[in-house]
């Protein structure tokens, strides 16, 4: 190879090279999550909003430890530097609800630094309802609707809500030890769904409920008009009976409730697509070739479930996209 052969090579590869390297000029604003859970929907999210001046990094809160989770980014070194070039990005849990009862929702609330998903976390827009039905598609490969999704979790919703209330006046008023949240996730799990009858789930988790309603007003005689009153005031933030399954605990949603209602639909959807397949094959060979083809083209339940973006409609992600929009404008 001639040495201007070699040249016009190395000159070539120089020139890519610096091609795809980051691009320096870019402003980098670090983005601070909570967990390694939180990476991929941040990363997704903020990604929207680069562009050739500026573009995101989003890393955990600790550089020199594996520590996580909403104080460490909030409460440590790390947030009195949020600012221009740094941000954090957690869940509201039920820090968006009290509207300041406490100094994690005071700043959470106040501080325009801070991106909260104003659903109880992720999972709650990785279990919305409207985007199920996709989610069952790209499991099964089957696009036949089995069960109403958006239906169930209104009326899921609508059994949780005075409920949910209750727990969320116990915690705005310090109140932690008497319904504690993974005893209220208790009673409003579902148990086995049968999805000929799935309404009998709910009438089962309806049962939990009002005992659990039952108890707590006798113990608190004197305080259902507070109560009432925590409902009007988080109807102006989004909060209704309908959907309240978004802002009750993500993992609890996430593995309690849309995963014992999505793994059956799947089911069913996968027998169907087997059936057909049997009843079109000619012969042996094409029966296994297909039934082969089948099993390798679908995918798990619950990583799907992870890659859900059809939340994105939701007035909530809206809300978020608002509040990033008006950072931007402030760096």
């Amino acid at each position: 190879m001639g040495k201007r052969l070699k040249d016009n090579l190395s000159s070539l590869y120089i020139g890519a090279a610096n091609r795809l390297r980051p691009k320096k000029s870019r402003k980098k604003i670090v983005a601070y999550v909570e967990s390694y859970d939180d990476v991929l929907f941040w990363r997704s999210f903020l990604s929207e909003y680069e562009d050739e001046t500026r573009y995101f990094q989003v890393m955990l809160p600790s550089q020199s430890s594996l520590a996580k989770g909403k104080k460490t980014v909030l409460m440590n070194q790390l947030g009195p530097q949020l600012g221009a070039n740094m941000i954090a990005c957690v869940d509201s849990d039920y820090d968006y609800l009290i509207q300041g009862a406490t100094s994690t929702s005071k700043q959470i609330n106040e501080s325009p630094y801070v991106m909260q998903t104003y659903v109880y976390a992720i999972e709650n827009y990785q279990c919305y309802a409207e985007g199920l039905h996709e989610i069952c598609v790209m499991v099964t490969l089957n696009d036949n609707s089995v069960i109403d999704f958006p239906e169930f979790f209104k009326m899921y919703s609508q059994i949780a809500y005075p409920l949910f209330l209750w727990s969320v006046w116990l915690y705005k008023n310090h109140i932690l030890n008497v319904f504690p949240m993974m005893e209220f996730c208790g009673v409003v799990r579902l148990d086995y769904v049968d999805i000929q009858h799935p309404e009998e789930a709910l009438a089962i988790m309806k049962r939990r409920v009002d005992k659990s309603l039952g108890w707590i007003r006798s113990k608190y005689r004197n305080t259902q008009e507070q109560v009432d009153a925590l409902g009007v005031e988080l109807n102006s933030l989004g909060l209704t009976p309908d959907n309240t399954y978004l802002y009750i605990q993500g993992h609890h949603i996430f593995d309690n409730v849309v995963m014992k209602l999505l793994d059956p639909v799947c089911k069913i959807l996968r027998k169907q697509r087997e059936r057909e397949i049997h009843d079109l094959a000619e012969h042996g060979k094409q029966l296994y070739n297909e039934l082969t083809s089948y099993e390798h083209s679908q995918s798990t339940l619950e990583l799907m479930l992870k890659k859900n973006t059809g939340f994105k409609r939701a007035p909530q992600y809206q809300k978020m996209r608002g509040d990033l929009e008006h950072l931007l404008e402030l760096i």
